[in-house]
């Protein structure tokens, strides 16, 4: 039982990186061609940003006995895909470097952990819940052109969950393989061995590149990815320092954004997969799932086009689903604890639909507005003189 124990921390933090992956490394080598990146330079991108998010899973994880998952800034990715229309890849990074040092100095100056700390519980587990639902729901939308592969998952899961819930996990990203296997839809033909070189690039400044790009990315990725970030931690019942940690992804972003580590900030939606009981029925030890996903990561950074073509060799409904079936306990527990405290409930439920709507506003995602929107009830409901 221990052997399955550990593998089943090792799955959590292979899920992990899965999911990370092949959500949106798309977008990341968009953002890269827009910026005019040759195919090396791409490659390079993808080298510094798995070995950013695997040295910050480990050693953070490994230093405050909590899973700390970091990823890249997805939508910091997007804003560069439509963003950077006059900007050469030199000024960019010499943005990503302005960017980095700004998250930086919000982290180790204590001004992100105290504006996190007046965060009602209620509204940052409604945030939480928000952010997480349409990936619960995507589970089941794979019933539609996936119907044995997802219910098979299905029905794995809810045996599992009834006789041996731990394990349940594991044996469903088993069941998916084998069966996507049989239909003949796991492409390993493509698998090709191939190490990504790092490529330098030298930082140049410009006041349009500061403007334009370094200003936007520190804004979207401290609103829209570190917020629910620490929100998946409080929700999980971490309290890790923050500032630290925050700080820490400053640092390692501006040492590799010449190699093209444009943003790292604390995961959210992956996150929640090594915290949850699937990954170890020890709180305490699923620090661990973390580090496997950062061994996970640094393999992404060093293999590069070859992991790439491993993890495209999967069935997008597999991948969903699995997601999905992975952070159902997680979104239930953020749902109960947004509407626990009867006096929170509506100001919580505000924060839940605007964050789950998906809207996005001046390039800023709906976590921020659900936070917004919710702060806005929350003060109209329980304010007096």
């Amino acid at each position: 039982m221990r052997v399955l124990s550990n593998v089943s921390l090792v799955v959590a933090g292979f899920v992990t990186v899965l999911v990370g992956f092949t959500s949106s490394a798309v977008i990341v080598f968009q953002a890269a061609q827009a910026l005019g990146a040759t195919q090396a330079e791409a490659a390079s991108w993808m080298w510094a940003l798995g070995l950013a998010m695997g040295v910050s899973c480990i050693a953070l994880s490994l230093r405050y006995r909590v899973p700390v998952v970091t990823a890249w800034s997805t939508p910091g990715a997007a804003l560069l895909v439509t963003g950077v229309a006059g900007v050469s890849m030199a000024e960019a990074v010499g943005a990503f470097i302005v960017s980095g040092l700004l998250i930086t100095l919000a982290g180790f100056s204590g001004w992100f952990e105290r504006a996190m700390a007046r965060i009602p519980l209620a509204i940052a587990s409604a945030m939480l819940a928000g952010v997480l639902l349409r990936f619960g729901m995507a589970a089941f939308t794979g019933l539609q052109t996936q119907l044995t592969l997802v219910a098979g998952m299905l029905v794995v899961y809810l045996a599992m969950r009834r006789w041996q819930p731990r394990y349940a996990i594991p044996l469903v990203l088993l069941a998916g393989s084998l069966i996507a296997a049989w239909q003949g839809q796991l492409h390993l033909g493509n698998v090709r061995w191939q190490l990504a070189q790092p490529v330098f690039i030298m930082p140049a400044l410009s006041w349009q590149a500061v403007l334009s790009v370094a200003l936007p990315l520190f804004l979207v990725t401290m609103a829209s990815q570190n917020v629910p970030g620490v929100a998946v931690l409080r929700a999980a019942g971490y309290h890790p320092p923050l500032s630290p940690i925050i700080g820490w992804t400053g640092i390692i972003t501006m040492l590799l954004a010449p190699f093209g580590a444009f943003a790292l900030n604390l995961a959210a939606i992956t996150a929640a997969i090594c915290m949850g009981a699937e990954a170890h029925e020890d709180a305490r030890r699923r620090y661990l799932a973390a580090v496997a996903a950062g061994v996970f990561y640094v393999i992404v950074g060093v293999c590069g086009a070859t992991v790439a073509a491993l993890f495209a060799a999967f069935p997008k409904e597999l991948v969903l689903t699995l997601a999905g079936l992975a952070l159902i306990n997680t979104i239930g527990n953020g749902l109960a604890g947004a509407v626990r405290d009867e006096a929170q409930r509506e100001p919580a439920l505000v924060t839940f639909l605007v964050t789950a709507s998906g809207v996005t506003l001046f390039g800023i995602g709906s976590a921020f507005w659900g936070l917004i929107g919710g702060a806005l009830a929350y003060l109209a409901l329980t304010w007096r003189r």
